[in-house]
């Protein structure tokens, strides 16, 4: 499979602070790459960096985001504007409120191709109809506030693909639905990837989503990537003790009834907290001196696998 998104040492700072360093992933075309973590762990500027998209306060200080080998960093704004839409595009978090209340879901989705609904009347139709929304004849002169959350975020991925991009970016895509309609929206990804052969970045906490659509994995931890392989040899024998903890941390049916649930002890530290070693080694459980005082770097173990721990073989 050809790369479409390779992504080196990123690192992005917020009054020096690096909240996101060293991030280092790639996505080929037809591939499903989940980005998991708790929240403020650098997932989502991630994927605002990829789209150009970083709020003011946000700089980038080292690293390069290639989509198919073009730099994307060192382009105009005007080049990445000409990629948005058509090469690239971005499902955001609450569909709902990404959405223009004025606007109509066709109206909406025939800017991503910048032009008027009624030349694009057609091509729209058939977008609605292909990402499964019921009577698009009817929903297309719709208002968002006339829809579902489950039918505005499938209008939020007709917008996102009627350019036929080849990388999508999709941050919690199914934040607030319920679990059918989540499941339905992970079937329609799972069906780009495979039949349009769209690389795919999904940004999410929820390690169910991940082992439902993904094939490969990055755990991330404030701001780095702890481990990164592919989605069911992680799940079996995680070789990083945050990944171990995070799944550990999942409520199952086989558990006892009213039973405390596992948590990870102690708390995520602020940006201004960082020190120089290992971040995660204030709640791990195999913390020596060497991880407070340097960080591990994120090395290949095989079998397409990677861990930023000094100590991974007693993971084993």
């Amino acid at each position: 499979m050809s790369q479409v998104l390779a992504i080196e040492n990123l690192s992005l700072s917020i009054a020096g602070a690096r909240v996101v360093d060293g991030v280092s992933l790639s996505v080929a075309a037809g591939e499903v790459m989940a980005i998991v973590g708790e929240s403020g762990c650098g997932k989502s500027l991630t994927a605002a960096a990829v789209m150009r998209l970083l709020p003011p306060a946000v700089r980038q200080e080292a690293g390069s985001i290639r989509l198919a080998g073009v730099d994307i960093a060192r382009l105009r704004e005007s080049e990445v504007r000409g990629l948005r839409g058509r090469r690239m595009s971005m499902i955001f978090q609450e569909p709902q409120a990404a959405l223009d209340p004025l606007s109509t879901v066709g109206t909406h989705i025939a800017q991503s191709l910048r032009q008027p609904l009624h030349r694009v009347r057609a091509e729209v139709l058939r977008m609605l109809d292909e990402v499964g929304i019921s009577d698009p004849a009817r929903r297309i002169d719709q208002h968002p506030f006339e829809l579902s959350g489950g039918m505005c975020q499938r209008v939020m991925i007709a917008s996102a693909l009627i350019g036929r991009p080849e990388l999508l970016l999709a941050d919690e895509p199914t934040t607030a639905l319920d679990v059918t309609i989540q499941a339905q929206i992970l079937d329609l990804l799972r069906k780009l990837a495979r039949e349009r052969g769209t690389a795919i970045v999904l940004i999410t906490h929820d390690m169910g989503v991940v082992a439902d659509i993904a094939d490969r994995v990055a755990v991330m931890y404030a701001g780095r990537i702890a481990e990164t392989g592919p989605v069911d040899a992680l799940f079996a024998a995680p070789r990083h003790p945050y990944t171990a903890l995070l799944l550990a941390s999942i409520p199952r049916l086989t558990d006892v009834p009213k039973s405390v649930l596992a948590v990870i002890p102690g708390r995520v530290p602020g940006a201004a907290e960082f020190g120089p070693g290992c971040r995660f080694a204030g709640r791990c459980p195999l913390t020596e001196p060497r991880c407070e005082a340097e960080p591990p770097p994120l090395a290949p173990i095989g079998d397409g696998r990677a861990t930023a721990c000094w100590r991974w073989e007693q993971m084993v």
